[in-house]
């Protein structure tokens, strides 16, 4: 009864034992070749990491020009267009660039993948006049003509006097901030810090948001006379939205 057992032990070893056999002959008889291809794989891997180290280096000069260009925003297919090399190239050069310096990765259904390089330059400009604006106590115009239009009460001659004095300020104040406008239009255009000022918010926020497909509406909730802006890449301003 004993036997049976130890006998199927015996096989079992065998069986494990024949493999094992074969794999250690087929090492000894090939480990001079298997040693030079991984020797071979390892060489290539090395050469292959060379060769990228040398084109990043080539291709340095033509990323700081398109960071200083776009005020630090990129996309594959800028870098690709203005180096002449493919997407996906352009696309693992910008994730090594984005990994070394802490760059900002954005994705946008309009413009796809983005990636914002933030320099000392760039962030001046974004800090540029960015300290929130007071906001003023604003009266819309039309509430305003109500006001004037509207039946005085009685009063007497002294409130009329203080009444007189006021009303004068006021259509100077909303004259002056017209004029401020009109003077800041002279070209057609606001640059982001006379528009942040405008909107009372702060000048990054109107950079984060200038690329955004709401931003016009975003824009018009906060104007003071309900103006829509929307943001020019080629002249990097600001534009009122003409209404259709």
């Amino acid at each position: 009864m004993s036997e049976k057992p130890i006998e199927d032990n015996g096989k079992a070893f065998l069986v494990l034992l024949l493999p094992i056999s074969f794999l250690i002959i087929f090492l000894v008889a090939t480990w001079r070749i298997l040693l030079a291809l991984i020797v071979l794989a390892i060489g290539f891997k090395i050469w292959q990491e060379y060769q990228w180290q040398q084109w990043t280096v080539r291709v340095n000069p033509i990323f700081h020009q398109l960071v200083r260009e776009n005020q630090g925003r990129l996309t594959p297919m800028d870098l690709a267009i203005k180096g002449n090399f493919p997407g996906t190239t352009a696309k693992r050069y910008l994730d090594g660039k984005a990994s070394e310096f802490g760059a900002s990765i954005v994705n946008s259904e309009e413009a796809g993948q983005s990636y914002y390089f933030i320099t000392a330059s760039i962030l001046g400009n974004i800090l540029d006049s960015s300290e929130p604006v007071k906001e003023l106590p604003a009266q819309p115009v039309t509430k305003t003509a109500r006001s004037l239009l509207a039946a005085p009460p009685p009063t007497t001659l002294e409130e009329e006097e203080t009444e007189t004095e006021s009303i004068p300020q006021l259509t100077q104040t909303h004259e002056e901030a017209k004029r401020s406008l009109e003077k800041q239009l002279i070209f057609g255009s606001l640059i982001q810090s006379e528009l942040a000022k405008r909107l009372n918010v702060y000048s990054s926020t109107v950079y984060k948001r200038r690329n955004d497909p709401e931003f016009p509406e975003w824009s018009r909730s906060k104007d003071p006379d309900g103006i829509a802006w929307s943001y020019s890449e080629k002249t990097k301003e600001f534009f009122p939205v003409e209404e259709e």
